[in-house]
């Protein structure tokens, strides 16, 4: 029997949360088609419904409806399985899964239709559907100033106090002598 993991998008509050079905819950979904809709107590969400938006394999091909079959290579102009970033009119071969989910299928992607009573933070665990916050990264010279103890100037001491550069009086500084400039002769 197969094992799938879910993966369950709620639009309203943008988060996504992740479930592993087996045994007797995975075979509820086999033979299902992307774009069928089912209750949630399939997966423990009393009152909430459900439908499938799509899935991938083991191999990691992406779900494709009106696909028959495992597995195809197709030519494709753009939609699933395939990104934007071709020139108009080209088409690219790609490998794709067929829209009916069986054993090979290892993800299901699936979209909340109805809200139940309860929140799905409540039955899926709050907080695993947001993204880890990214810590900031030190340079590893502003790391070692963080570790380095400063010392603290004593009081018997005093600070060194740097030499004052002697500043002449304009009488006393040596007059710059500029170059002469030749005459021009006038003619």
């Amino acid at each position: 029997m197969a094992d799938f993991k879910l993966c369950i998008a709620d639009s309203k509050s943008g988060k996504t949360y992740q479930k592993e079905v087996k045994g007797d819950e995975a075979a509820e979904f086999m033979g299902k088609n992307i774009g069928h809709s089912f209750k949630g107590e399939l997966i423990g969400a009393t009152g909430t419904e459900f439908q499938i938006t799509g899935g991938s394999d083991k191999c990691g091909f992406p779900m494709r409806s009106g696909i028959k079959g495992r597995r195809k290579r197709l030519n494709l102009l753009g939609g699933v399985g395939l990104r934007k970033n071709l020139s108009k009119g080209v088409k690219k071969r790609k490998t794709v899964c067929g829209h009916k989910i069986n054993e090979t299928i290892s993800q299901i992607n699936i979209k909340v239709t109805k809200e139940g009573s309860k929140k799905l933070d409540d039955i899926f665990g709050a907080g695993k559907g947001e993204a880890p916050k990214e810590e900031k990264k030190e340079a590893p010279a502003e790391k070692a100033k963080k570790e380095e103890p400063k010392e603290a100037p004593k009081a018997e001491e005093k600070p060194k106090e740097e030499p004052k550069a002697e500043v002449k009086s304009p009488k006393e500084a040596p007059k710059e002598e500029k170059p002469e400039e030749p005459k021009e002769d006038a003619k």
